[in-house]
């Protein structure tokens, strides 16, 4: 697409010259002095900062953009600063080749059908439903394109034969899961697992330009679906999580970093926020600290497919918001989902309410329950082993609940403080600390990085005196006791 953007900007640009002139030709106040004062330019973004699927707003404010017209397929993800212009595109379809593929998959003409393609193809299916109408099709609903990530349908609403809009509900509309959908287009595979729990069935027609001409996704997904759940399991025991920021420019995406911190805080475990740009395995590499990865992007940016090079795990929002769930409450009902527009906001507790407060001083994340019922043992479903940090900052809590008892018992009896201050062990479970706030990172600097980065070697050797060194210039100095000339 990139080949094109020339002709496209020539085309745009006349477009832009000619609009002007018509408005002046229209207005009554026509003078021979009222010229533009400013001409608009034009500017091919040939990258992006993060995926393709999402509007560049990093790139477009660099050149102080006022508006953003993004080429191709999108995930129309909300922006949250600059307006955008969708155009995407046109692409060739064989519709007598997609209708036989449909009879092909559905025989029987009663059958449920709801017609969807992508986004490059959407215009082809107000024709591909009349004539699928003509062929007998009776059940049969097509969808349309719509800003709603969080839709039945992503980004799609599901309309009938007079372009009606047709509501999702089991009481007063359609129930989803009783249709099955024939989709134009392989779908990218975070559509394709929210969808898998949604419809009765999802058939795919795919892309002329694609090996096979449709194929059934089942197989496929039951498989994708049990890979994310082994991932999920991995998860459940970290104690390090890192949240990933795979955008700058989805509407709310602060917000979701917020309260996805809380939800890890309120687990007893500790998170990192980190802003790499496009993600691969030897950036993340580097972050050797972290049990686990959770990304913060679109819906389907969200979910990172080829993650067999990575060393930890990397997860979803919605995912990591299952793994964080106690084993007893933990069910997956196959249900998917990949952006941030379902993370659930943790509301923040009341300052000053007993233990919290103590806390929240000392650890740096509010909401950590330090109630020693809840405090059951952590064992790795996998391994069947005992995991003794999967909650560090819960065991840092507790520690620093028992800080302040000790302090407070000192301040009532003196004697029994200098006692207390006469010996002082170490708990083994006992973190690091930076400037009064438990650190599991740098716990782990401490005690499991071969290198910690440049440094003094006072430890290993002992300092020597100082003594005179040589003195003189380069063509008369001194070696030694025997002051030979050199």
């Amino acid at each position: 697409m990139l080949g094109d953007a020339p002709k496209v900007v020539a085309l745009l640009q006349e477009e832009l010259d000619r609009t002007p002139e018509a408005e002046e030709k229209d207005s009554e106040k026509e003078s021979a002095g009222n010229t533009r004062q400013q001409q608009e330019k034009i500017y091919i973004l040939a990258d992006t900062s993060y995926s393709s699927c999402c509007v560049d707003e990093i790139a477009a404010e660099h050149i102080d953009a006022h508006v953003v017209v993004h080429f191709g397929r999108s995930c129309l993800s909300p922006t949250s600063r600059l307006p955008v212009i969708y155009v995407f595109t046109k692409h060739v379809l064989d519709l007598d080749d997609a209708l036989q593929c449909l009879e092909s998959e559905f025989p029987d003409k009663e059958s449920k059908i709801i017609l969807m393609a992508d986004v490059t193809y959407q215009d082809h299916v107000p024709e591909l439903y009349r004539r699928a109408q003509e062929r007998g099709y009776k059940v049969l609903l097509s969808t349309r394109i719509q800003h709603d990530p969080l839709g039945s349908i992503p980004n799609r609403i599901i309309v009938d034969s007079d372009d009606n809009q047709v509501a999702v509900d089991e009481t007063n509309g359609i129930d989803l899961k009783e249709y099955s959908i024939f989709h134009v287009s392989s779908p990218p595979t975070a559509l394709l697992l929210a969808l898998s729990s949604r419809v009765s069935s999802l058939h795919i027609y795919s892309s002329p330009d694609s090996p096979s001409s449709y194929y059934s996704p089942a197989r496929t997904t039951r498989a994708l679906l049990g890979r994310r759940y082994a991932k999920l399991l991995n998860v459940t025991t970290a104690g390090i999580i890192g949240i990933l920021v795979n955008t700058l420019s989805v509407a709310n995406y602060l917000s979701s970093i917020d309260a996805i911190r809380k939800q890890i805080a309120a687990a007893g475990k500790k998170s990192y926020t980190v802003v790499v740009g496009k993600l691969n395995s030897a950036k993340l590499a580097n972050f050797a600290e972290m049990d686990g990865w959770v990304v913060v992007g679109c819906w389907e940016s969200s979910l990172v497919e080829e993650d067999a090079g990575f060393y930890r795990p990397v997860l979803t929002p919605f995912e990591l918001e299952v793994a964080l769930m106690p084993d007893e409450e933990r069910v997956w009902g196959l249900s998917w989902w990949g952006g941030i527009e379902s993370v659930k906001a943790v509301e923040d507790k009341p300052e000053g309410t007993g233990s919290d407060r103590a806390d929240g001083n000392v650890t740096g994340d509010s909401g950590v329950d330090v109630d020693e019922e809840d405090d059951v043992p952590v064992f790795d479903l996998r391994t069947g082993k005992l995991v003794s940090n999967a909650r560090p900052m819960r065991v840092a809590a507790r520690a620093a609940r028992e800080a302040s008892e000790a302090k407070g018992d000192a301040e009532k009896d003196p004697a029994t403080a200098k006692q207390s201050d006469a010996l002082a062990v170490r708990a083994k479970s006992e973190l690091a600390t930076i400037n009064g706030v438990f650190s599991p990172g740098a716990e782990y600097l401490r005690s499991q990085r071969t290198w910690q980065g440049l440094g003094t070697d006072f430890e290993e050797e002992k300092s020597t005196a100082i003594e005179e060194g040589r003195r003189g210039v380069a063509r008369g100095y001194t070696v030694g006791q025997d002051e030979e000339r050199r």
